[in-house]
């Protein structure tokens, strides 16, 4: 089953899904996506929030959200390792899920909806872990830019 994600988004008081990603570029350029999925551990693990920018420019090496291209009502999120004919090649981090350009090709720009930019990891990792050294590491970690993986795209143009 291919990964998913969950937006969290609200105008208004009401809960925004993603069929309002386009109304709310405009008025609101940043939202709320949930990872759900293995593909991309270990930069993301399931459970953990992104803070995403709606219409941002997409870079190689930049954490995308977008609508799978053979189920567009499913959203996943995949790293963006270069644009070809056709869209952008977007690859999981995890190298054994293969639910990314391997398997359905270049994803058209239509389909990519924000780039991610902030990680926030939730506190439901530290359950059963009451100790000081378990809470300072989860402080540590629970928000973290999200970066480019520069060497990535090295990578590839050094092919």
């Amino acid at each position: 089953m291919p990964e998913g994600g969950r937006w969290q988004g609200y105008e208004d008081g009401r809960e925004l899904g993603p069929e309002h990603v386009r109304e709310r570029r405009g008025a609101l350029p940043y939202g709320l996506a949930e990872v759900v999925g293995p593909s991309m551990v270990p930069t993301l693990q399931p459970g953990d929030r992104l803070v995403v920018r709606y219409g941002a420019p997409v870079r190689p090496g930049g954490v995308v959200v977008l609508r799978h291209p053979m189920q567009q009502d499913l959203l996943i999120v995949k790293r963006a390792v270069e644009r070809r004919e056709g869209g952008w090649w977007v690859l999981g981090d995890n190298p054994f899920v293969e639910n990314d350009s391997r398997e359905f090709g270049a994803v058209p720009d239509e389909l990519v909806l924000a780039r991610a930019r902030v990680r926030l990891r939730p506190p439901s990792v530290l359950k059963g872990h009451r100790s000081p050294v378990a809470l300072l590491s989860w402080i540590v970690s629970a928000v973290c830019p999200v970066r480019s993986d520069r060497s990535l795209s090295r990578r590839l143009r050094a092919r």
